[in-house]
């Protein structure tokens, strides 16, 4: 059945009309929150999460209690017991970095050389796809979103799953082996397969090359001509290192517990998971950031000066520049509060590409527009707690030098991600808790029903 213009136009006013009403039914009074003591956002009066559960995986630290208060430290971030900061140093010269991060994750405990290669073998011998499954799945519908693509396949792996339901440990540990090796090549694949039916490109399906590490082989089957230097592989393994893992608050990592917590099945759980990190308030953030600085690159003609950078800025921050909200996209973070240490990591690699790139005047100006942005917001703003850049700040300017098109950000962070969203499945899964359901309250009305022909 097809539908004329006509009839098209008639349904959109129909829909408009149903829009009103959907607006009208929708909204509550906001006052009902602090009435009924409810922490919107799951949030407490302090931006501090509400406690819903524990967790070993990853801890995230913002403050020291002295004399019973709290006072803000510079950041800390933990995996299974281990201080970022250390592993990141303890890396040094080693191309496995995010590959040993990934078995820290699921296994609890730091490989040693066999177990590490071992490791990277089996990752090796899963990073495949099913026969067909590009030309059939990846190739078919395109998206416009990298995101939807992955999400779409994810779920769609299922029905290539010998026992998709099957939850018992093992299993989920196979599956879960298998879409970590995977999500590189579907996310990149899915970019091709846009560029390609989208923006009439070149089509190149290249295979990975089992003796590179995720980050190497990112690269090689993103870029046409599968070159890359060492320094633009160390600095994106980097990237899906501290990326990978972010306490069990997180919203795509509390989605995983949630979503696992029913029973369901693992294409079910991370697909949700995929869903949550999608949203330009999680996964999609960096994306933000690089279009406000694309419009602070146009509307500040020297760069270099701190009296034209904090004009802009309070120009923002007043709502009269970029996109009107007043945000200063990048800067603050829920937990932590005089640093976030994977932006001072990710700033520290950001600056040894500026230098290979020949960025370095964009450098200078992401560094300015950091400190001014502290000031300015501090000042500015009451703020409960002091204010410092996050991971997104530098991540996107990182992605751009590495040539990632921003169709790719966001899939980049699942890439890194989906290591922590399997370790919170498994500890799920392991612990055998109750199904996760929060209360919500009614703050509506009861109504007596009144018949068609009578309304």
């Amino acid at each position: 059945m097809f539908q004329s213009d006509a009839d098209r136009k008639i349904r959109d006013i129909r829909l408009n009309e149903l829009v009103k009403y959907c607006m009208i039914s929708g909204a509550l009074d906001l006052n009902l929150y602090e009435e009924y003591d409810v922490k919107r956002g799951l949030r407490e009066p302090d931006g501090k999460g509400v406690l819903t559960g524990l967790t070993e995986i990853s801890d995230v630290v913002a403050f020291k209690m002295v004399d019973g208060k709290k006072v803000p430290q510079q950041g800390e971030l933990f995996y299974q017991g281990y201080n970022i900061m250390d592993l990141k140093n303890g890396f040094a010269g080693r191309k496995f970095n995010f590959e040993e991060v990934i078995y820290l994750l699921l296994f609890g405990a730091l490989p040693n050389q066999q177990q590490l290669q071992s490791f990277i073998e089996i990752l090796s011998q899963y990073r495949e796809l099913p026969n067909k499954f590009v030309r059939d799945v990846i190739m078919k519908a395109p998206s416009m979103d990298v995101m939807n693509a992955l999400q779409r396949s994810v779920l769609t792996l299922y029905s290539y799953d010998e026992n998709p339901d099957d939850i018992s440990i093992p299993n989920v540990l196979k599956q879960s082996l298998s879409l970590i090796a995977a999500f590189p090549l579907i996310s990149v694949y899915a970019y091709h397969a846009y560029q390609h039916y989208h923006n009439d490109k070149s089509l190149v399906i290249r295979y990975p090359d089992p003796k590179l590490s995720t980050a190497e082989n990112i690269l090689r089957i993103l870029r046409e001509d599968a070159q890359y230097t060492e320094l633009e592989a160390r600095v994106l393994d980097i990237a899906l290192v501290i990326h990978a893992e972010h306490g069990g608050g997180n919203n795509s990592s509390f989605t995983t517990h949630v979503v696992s917590s029913t029973g369901t099945d693992t294409y079910s759980a991370i697909s949700a998971s995929l869903g949550s990190l999608k949203g330009p308030k999680h996964g999609g953030a960096n994306l933000k950031v690089e279009n406000m600085f694309a419009d602070i690159k146009a509307n500040v003609h020297d760069w270099g000066s701190d009296e034209e950078v904090r004009e802009y800025l309070t120009k923002i921050i007043n709502k009269e520049a970029f996109d009107g909200s007043g945000l200063i996209y990048g800067m603050g973070h829920a937990v932590y509060t005089l640093s976030d240490p994977r932006a001072v990591i990710l700033k520290e690699y950001a600056k040894s590409l500026s230098i290979e790139k020949g960025r370095e005047e964009e450098f200078g100006l992401y560094e300015r527009v950091e400190r001014m942005a502290s000031e300015l917001l501090t000042s500015r703003k009451s703020l409960h707690k002091p204010i410092c850049c996050n991971v997104d700040f530098y991540s996107g300017f990182v992605y751009s030098m590495l040539g990632i098109p921003k169709q790719m950000f966001t899939p980049i962070f699942a890439i890194s991600r989906i290591a922590g969203w399997s370790a919170h499945r498994i500890e799920e899964l392991v612990n055998a808790g109750k199904i996760i359901r929060p209360a919500y309250k009614y703050v509506g009305h009861h109504r007596e029903y009144v018949a068609l022909e009578e309304r």
